[in-house]
């Protein structure tokens, strides 16, 4: 049943209609516990609430099904205006984008140049600004774009994901450019082709290149809500005498929030992913996806 429930958010979490439709009503089907509101104004007021118990943030305005280049003009826009918001209200808040959502799957060069005139706004903030990783059809050009932005900049990071074979060989490779990497398992559907199918296989796996990433000497952002590999990287860190400035733990917004604010009293950093915008369906589809038991929750409060 598990697995009916996360294909069947899967897929609509890649459907425009579903999408669209969904924008008519507001934050409905439990939203509004992963996505902090619609608007950078609601955005900003949760990050505040966060810092206020010492979390950080990165916002990410939500973008889906990005076709034309005014559209991604309009998500760039959002960009710069949620940079501008973060440096008036003087949160403490990165942000974090999509580069399909600039344009990536229109024209390589739209995208870069999207992507420049972000990292400069944010340049000019002294903020920093991080590379989602999407699909494993967009791994190698994402990485591929990172490293033609490094030529320039020195505020931008990218993701890798656990499930796939070649993130190993992509953080050595990396390596080069002292790359500030958030590490996550992976949340899209990917063949055993290309990632491992096993959940112990991509667990084992994540070990494997947070320690590998922490032991290069490289900044490293662990995304996870696992207790477990959260206890591991507890232990590693003390095993490879690695300061607490080298590293921060990142979780989602309305999840896990009690092991945020443990982490953050044992003196961790913990950044918390804030997304927000009218395009949150599919967002919220991959969530549920992720773990099929939030539907009770959902249900719950469908009607509300």
């Amino acid at each position: 049943m598990e697995t009916v429930l996360r294909n069947l958010f899967q897929s609509l979490a890649k459907n425009p209609s579903a999408n669209k439709m969904a924008k008519k009503y507001g934050l409905r089907f439990g939203a509004r516990r992963f996505v902090a509101g619609v608007t950078i104004e609601e955005a900003v007021q949760a990050v505040r609430k966060l810092n206020q118990d010492g979390r950080l943030a990165t916002l990410d305005h939500l973008g889906e099904f990005i076709s034309t280049r005014e559209e991604a003009m309009e998500s760039t826009e959002m960009c710069l205006q949620t940079l501008d918001a973060i440096s008036r209200s003087g949160v403490q808040s990165n942000l974090s984008l999509k580069m399909t959502s600039l344009g990536l799957d229109i024209d390589r060069q739209l995208c870069i140049d999207n992507m420049t005139t972000i990292l400069e706004r944010a340049h000019s903030y002294g903020n920093f600004v991080r590379i989602d990783m999407e699909d494993y059809a967009h791994c190698q050009m994402s990485i591929d774009i990172y490293r033609e932005l490094r030529k320039q900049f020195d505020n931008v990071g990218i993701v890798l994901q656990a499930y796939l074979y070649r993130t190993s060989q992509d953080i050595e490779d990396l390596n080069e450019y002292r790359a500030n990497l958030r590490v996550v398992k992976g949340a899209y559907k990917e063949p055993s082709s290309v990632a491992f199918p096993a959940k112990e296989d991509v667990d084992s796996n994540y070990r494997k290149i947070i320690s590998q990433h922490l032991a290069n000497g490289n900044y490293t952002a662990i995304a996870t809500h696992d207790e477990a590999i959260v206890r591991y990287v507890r232990e590693e860190v003390v095993r490879q005498d690695i300061p607490l400035s080298q590293f921060e733990f990142q979780m989602l917004y309305g999840i896990c929030e009690d092991l945020q604010k443990r982490l953050v009293q044992d003196g961790y950093k913990v950044r918390v992913y804030v997304p927000y915008g009218r395009d949150w369906f599919g967002y919220n589809m991959r969530r549920l996806a992720e773990r099929p038991a939030n539907v009770w929750f959902v249900l719950k409060n469908l009607f509300r």
